[in-house]
């Protein structure tokens, strides 16, 4: 059988303005410029809960962008699939992201980028990510 790797996580933006509608919009503009899962890219239109323009106050405070998809051993691509998912945060509004990537035989990694300030504005540059592992199971000894 292959090896699958599961990535998930959420976006989160935090709504506390008027200009709330400006950034879903841009957000969504962002989220919406990424490929069909038909290309076979990394990162996908349908892997992402895209914000709806029409509810800008569906959220209470934060706005939660949440994605996830299924891989064939992505962990072994996983600096172009990173590469992507910042280009993506390159272009939006966002406080912190936070991606999950589960793998059969490297465990479970969590990387969590914050904005400084108040959060992130497209073409800032202003994130850092940060990574943490942890791995399941019974070691055996030989």
């Amino acid at each position: 059988m292959d090896q699958e790797s599961i990535v998930y996580g959420c976006i989160k933006d935090s709504l506390s303005s008027l200009r709330d509608s400006e950034r879903i919009r841009v957000n969504r503009e962002a989220m919406l410029s990424l490929p069909h899962a038909d290309e076979w890219p990394f990162l996908s239109q349908e892997m992402f809960s895209i914000p709806q323009l029409d509810s800008p106050t569906a959220n209470y405070q934060t706005e939660v962008m949440h994605f996830g998809a299924s891989y064939k051993a992505v962990e072994y691509e996983w600096d172009q699939w990173i590469a992507q998912f910042e280009s993506l945060l390159s272009r939006m509004y966002w406080v912190s992201a936070t991606v999950h990537l589960e793998t059969e035989l490297f465990g479970i990694h969590t990387f969590i980028w914050e904005a400084s300030g108040s959060g992130h504005k497209p073409g800032s540059g202003n994130m850092r990510v940060r990574c943490e592992w942890s791995h399941e199971g019974a070691l055996k000894a030989g």
